[in-house]
């Protein structure tokens, strides 16, 4: 059977029991990775497809542009601005401090690789992924505040942590000395273009959009994957200029999703299901290429991956919600619900697609995917007896003011209400 056909029918198989593992916490993620494992080559050997290829890839990168600009779309800034500032103070302050635990971390455990490529491992598992904990982000049993925060700083650090990851790449080939100056011209030509680009094309496609929806020139099929051609334009067109495409498509996104209602409401329906079906592509693939990326990871990569999901993650949190008056268990629940996943995977793949040449290469596959591995599993299998526990304990808990604090109302990934 094809690539292809094995893919399509774990598709179809999970499909058909998707609701009772729910139920049973086992997520989409886990199933599919768990799939790509032992169907790849290195147990079954049903399917050779790598994630580092060509096709690989692609489906990757064509995966983040559709996150990022979906996750774009959902962003309304006067919620955030609602929000105590929980989202601002996540991202503003604990997603530099993770980086920058995460590089100190690498350079005394990883010792085998060089500075700049301790602070590439460092980028690449910054961002988190709500879709791992969709429980959490979705139940209406956590305090909309609390899961409002973390649903919006998953959405949103992805496509912060480029800049830096880019960087920080070109940092670690860099042959002379980077000065300062040189710095800030490269982050400027990076944000700059990418950020103009997006802005342009969501304000013209937008525009456009609207006035088709409303002179009813385009069909129900296509009001959909008109979305598609939208975000990857704003992706390639950065990128041919010289900008970073990702930020492009979020910055997109973000403007096309704010012009008219329909059209932001597009993009939502677009990325539930087109964009969900790429996702998983990509977790699957990632299983299939999981245990060649693990040849380089011995125990100080282990180790590391472990501290990625716990100190550098936790204690950035803790001291970012400093002030907030939120209860221990909330900031503990915040600070235990970053999960690493797709994000993850795919900065990794841009670093082999930037450098492939890169001496430590092996090092930062292995701990993306011990990181990655580690979060699909205990935050898959963790979400809803955590978000159990926790209503349990806040749930007419005397001083909760802050948990209970009303904040206007978001779409979430995934979308619904489970009530975990």
């Amino acid at each position: 059977m094809s690539d292809i056909g094995v893919l399509a029918a774990v598709l179809f198989g999970y499909s058909l029991i998707s609701s009772w593992l729910e139920r049973r916490a086992v997520s989409a993620p886990m199933v599919f990775v768990a799939a790509g494992i032992v169907l790849g080559p290195d147990v079954a050997g049903f399917i050779d497809l790598e994630l580092t290829s060509e096709t690989g890839l692609l489906v990757a990168e064509v995966a983040l542009v559709i996150v990022l600009f979906a996750d774009a779309a959902r962003i309304d800034l006067r919620a955030l601005r609602g929000n105590g500032s929980l989202p601002v103070r996540l991202l503003g302050i604990g997603m530099p401090l993770t980086i920058a635990l995460g590089v100190l971390g690498g350079s005394l455990l990883l010792g085998e690789i060089e500075f700049w490529e301790a602070a590439i491992i460092a980028a690449v598992l910054a961002p988190t992924d709500a879709a791992l904990g969709q429980a959490v982000v979705s139940s209406k049993l956590v305090p909309k505040r609390v899961r409002q925060a973390l649903n919006v700083e998953s959405g949103l650090n992805d496509g912060l942590s480029i800049p830096f990851l880019f960087l920080f790449v070109g940092l670690a080939v860099s042959e002379t000395e980077v000065t300062a100056g040189g710095w800030v011209r490269f982050a400027a030509q990076q944000v700059g273009i990418g950020a103009l680009v997006g802005i342009g094309i969501g304000l013209a496609g937008g525009w456009l959009y609207e006035r088709s929806v409303r002179h009813k020139l385009i069909t129900g099929t296509f009001e959909q994957l008109a979305m598609i051609g939208l975000a990857i334009s704003a992706w390639a067109l950065a990128d041919h200029l010289g900008g970073n495409g990702f930020i492009g498509a979020f910055v997109a996104g973000l403007v096309a999703g704010r012009i008219t209602v329909t059209c932001g409401q597009r993009i939502l329906d677009f990325a539930e299901d087109e964009g969900e079906l790429l996702n998983l592509t990509v977790f699957f693939i990632f299983g299939i290429s999981a245990i060649g990326f693990l040849d380089a990871a011995g125990w100080e990569v282990v180790v590391y991956g472990l501290l990625s999901l716990t100190l550098f993650r936790m204690l950035p949190v803790a001291v970012a919600l400093l002030g907030t008056g939120l209860r221990g268990s909330s900031v503990a629940f915040m600070a235990w619900f970053g999960p690493r996943g797709l994000a993850s995977i795919i900065l990794a793949l841009i670093v082999v697609e930037e450098e492939p040449e890169l001496p430590g290469l092996e090092v930062v596959l292995a701990a993306m995917t011990v990181t990655v591995l580690a979060s699909v599993l205990a935050h898959g299998v963790s979400a809803r007896p955590f978000v159990r526990a926790y209503a349990r304990r806040i749930e007419g808990a005397p001083g909760a003011d802050a948990e209970r604090m009303p904040v206007p109302e978001m779409p979430t990934r995934g979308g619904g209400g489970m009530d975990a």
